[in-house]
């Protein structure tokens, strides 16, 4: 029987892609299968994954679409490669917070709330109109009190002035009204207050007059001056701006003076009094929003209404793969923005579980982070079905239980950066484990536990912790030790350690937030190279530093020294292009003749951590670039934005610049993400040097190599959200391998089993 010409489109061919670091790659790919990218962190698995196949898809769908619309659309360049053969339409999950639009809540995201607003308005008593009356982004279903943001903002008085002083002791703390500014001339002079009274003795009409009074002309002299009390003028010049726009003090006091409570009028549910009034089963729609999805789930099953069956049947479907996937924890009013990574990828996976999209290549960039081993599980379940409908599911992964599913293992490396970005292995598993590649040799590693346990230098103790799901928890964190905190996702990790560490004197936390103004920064600024690189520039040149700085006098006029030109397109994506002028070099023709040992600044700006090491080979820069080693950055460029750093990362960068911090306690959160097996050796001896140099260090964390190599585990559950909130085992790891009975110490044991 002759094969059909079409079934020779059933695997993806990649040919010469040279995408970053990738040195000119070929590769077969099967389609509908589950492939896993392998290697060590900057060995090139983005690059081939996200940066030419995903963006070579994406553009090519683009494509399609008209010239009018084309030009509304970010334009992408072609990725750099030879040849593309049997693309499907790709779909990125990537870990990409999402958008942190106020409006925007898991239930809207997943569409879940939408499904519920239709069987509210058909099901509801009393009945209120139509779905849209239930939406809290409509007219019709939105609170008129807080514009269906749940949340009214109010000004915390005390933020803004103190009482035991005067007008003329400078009473009032805001930005720009110092004695004698001109906002204080108009309110110490308006015939309103006396200058010399304390505020703490004001009548409650001085008081009204200070801060509520609205807009009112006065005479001063022969000058007309326009007064307003002092929390309608802060409102004024402060609230109704662009938070982002405001210069860094301005924005630091909104944040201190601006508190949000609950809107008084909706309770915080958003929604107008009739929305509210409707009921099922004597529950209201904000009532269901708030339940935990496992919980809603149940409540949906009982509703049995034929007239909404097939609604009801898909509303089902997706509350149960909400909680298959690990989220039954979350509420459906949670705001989107405040998900992590980890559950905003996990978010946007359930949407595709109920597509009836088949033949799509779906993108995954470790869908494991944030997730205990009990819930990697369920996550292969789900990978495995997406495969199973009929789509090619491509995953960056390191951990060895997801390797273990795939059908195809692409290992890249050897190396980082210009080391790696060559094909080690393509195959399957089964050979990947017979291979001398380093994925290979260390898919079975298992880290033993230790034969002794530090002892503790004292304690840190968290009396009474509530936030968020903490039932009252109170526990005492080791000091001088190395202690993981541990537990199912929901379980109350978080907010019991960055709810209650961070604050603390001597508390360093390094985490996978976003770092400010990354797009000019880079490793080489933020770590505070760049001043002594700067310094050896001017000296071996005999001209001034500030000519080093691309944000300073030597930044290309054109691109302001960012090396690459931003174009606005208002309501979609901004688009970045090189530089024309500097080609991406970020300075003046000028600066770039000036060299230090044969290399001008943008060629040293360009060099990776390693290579800079031993360029720098004494001082300051030489100690900090070994730091930046320690922490397996050696592959970072010291010139690379720091925008494009994953979250693992920012939180490595942030943790090399702290290390010369000597008794500190440092707080870090899921510290191998990103991390091959192989590298999260070298974070166990980096945490081992932290906590030998007197240091305590506290790490949330699901790895079970960095559970077996603590001192002290703090177990969190039994399960996630109402069901987590306790601690349910405090210990040294060999205690809970031998006698624990929580989800942790199951897969612990089954572990380090594996290790004897």
């Amino acid at each position: 029987m002759s094969t059909a010409p079409a079934d020779s489109h059933d695997v993806i061919q990649v040919r010469g892609a040279r995408e970053n670091n990738l040195k000119n790659v070929s590769v077969d790919l099967p389609k509908r299968r589950l492939c896993v990218f392998t290697g060590v962190s900057g060995s090139g698995k983005s690059s081939l994954v996200f940066g030419t196949i995903a963006a070579e898809s994406r553009r090519l769908i683009n494509e399609t679409y008209t010239a009018f619309l084309q030009s509304f659309m970010p334009s992408s360049g072609r990725p750099d490669v030879d040849r593309l053969e049997n693309l499907s339409a790709a779909i990125i999950l990537d870990q990409e917070r999402m958008g942190a639009n106020a409006r925007s809540t898991v239930g809207t995201a997943t569409d879940a709330y939408a499904m519920l607003r239709i069987v509210f308005s058909r099901l509801g008593t009393p009945h209120v109109g139509g779905a849209g009356a239930f939406s809290f982004n409509l007219p019709d279903g939105m609170c008129p009190r807080c514009e269906g943001m749940g949340q009214v903002s109010d000004i915390d008085v005390d933020r803004l002035v103190d009482r035991d002083r005067s007008l003329n002791e400078g009473a009032i703390t805001v930005p720009n009204f110092a004695v004698d500014s001109w906002y204080w001339q108009v309110m110490a002079h308006s015939g309103f207050l006396d200058p010399d009274k304390r505020l703490a003795d004001y009548t409650e009409q001085e008081w009204e007059d200070f801060l509520h009074r609205p807009a009112t002309k006065v005479k001063a002299g022969s000058q007309t001056l326009t007064y307003e009390g002092l929390v309608v003028k802060v409102r004024r010049l402060f609230l109704a701006k662009d938070r982002e726009s405001m210069q860094a003090h301005i924005r630091a006091f909104v944040d201190r003076a601006v508190v949000f409570t609950d809107c008084p009028d909706c309770g915080g549910s958003r929604l107008n009094a009739a929305a509210l009034s409707s009921r099922i089963d004597g529950l209201s729609i904000a009532d269901c929003a708030a339940m935990q999805i496992s919980d809603l789930a149940a409540f949906v099953r009982r509703i049995g209404d034929p007239s909404v069956a097939p609604l009801l049947q898909n509303l089902r479907a997706l509350l149960d793969s909400l909680v298959e996937i690990g989220l039954g924890y979350l509420s459906l009013d949670r705001p989107s923005g405040t998900l992590s990574g980890g559950e905003a990828q996990r978010v946007k996976m359930v949407r595709h579980l109920g597509s009836s999209l088949t033949d799509v290549t779906y993108v995954f960039d470790e869908p494991t982070i944030g997730l205990h081993p009990h819930d990697i599980q369920r996550m292969n379940d789900l990978l495995l079905r997406l495969r199973d409908k009929g789509n090619t599911v491509l995953v960056v992964e390191h951990k060895p239980e997801v390797i273990a599913i795939a059908d195809h293992v692409v290992d890249l490396g050897p190396g980082a950066g210009t080391a790696g970005g060559e094909i080690q292995y393509s195959g399957d598993v089964a050979g990947l484990r017979a291979s001398d590649t380093l994925t290979g040799r260390h898919l079975s590693h298992r880290v033993a536990l230790k034969e002794t346990v530090r002892t503790p230098t004292g304690h840190i103790s968290i009396e009474g912790a509530s936030r968020h799901n903490l039932r009252d928890v109170s526990v005492d964190i080791p000091t001088g030790v190395l202690t993981v905190v541990t537990g199912v996702a929901g379980s109350g990790k978080s907010s019991l350690v960055h709810g209650h560490l961070p604050g603390r004197e001597g508390v360093v936390v390094a985490d996978q937030s976003p770092i400010r103004g990354s797009r000019r920064s880079n490793p080489a600024t933020y770590t505070g190279l760049l001043g002594p690189i700067r310094t050896a520039f001017a000296k071996a040149n005999g001209v001034k530093a500030a000519l080093f700085s691309a944000n300073s006098e030597g930044a290309c006029p054109r691109c302001n020294g960012i090396g690459l030109v931003y174009t606005d397109l208002a309501m979609m994506a901004g688009v970045a292009s090189v530089c024309e002028a500097c080609e991406g070099r970020r300075y003046t023709p000028e600066v770039l003749t000036h060299k230090l040992r044969g290399k001008d600044i943008s060629e040293v700006l360009a060099l990776s951590v390693d290579e800079a090491y031993s360029f720098f080979p004494s001082g300051a820069p030489h100690t900090l670039l070994g730091r930046l080693h320690d922490v397996g950055l050696g592959y970072l460029r010291l010139g690379q934005p720091l925008n494009t750093l994953s979250g693992g990362e920012r939180q490595r960068l942030k943790l090399a610049v702290h290390m010369a911090e000597k008794g500190a306690t440092y707080v870090l959160d899921e510290p191998t993400t990103g991390l091959h097996l192989a590298d999260v050796d070298q974070l166990l001896a980096l945490l081992d040097r932290l906590v030998d140099a007197g240091n305590t260090v506290v790490v949330i964390e699901h790895h079970q190599a960095v559970m077996a190599h603590a001192d002290w585990l703090v177990d969190l559950g039994p399960g996630g959200g109402h069901d987590g909130g306790r601690v349910v085992f405090t210990g040294t790891p060999a205690e809970l391998v031998e006698k624990g009975d929580t989800l942790t110490a199951q897969h612990l044991r089954r572990y380090v089993d594996g290790s004897r």
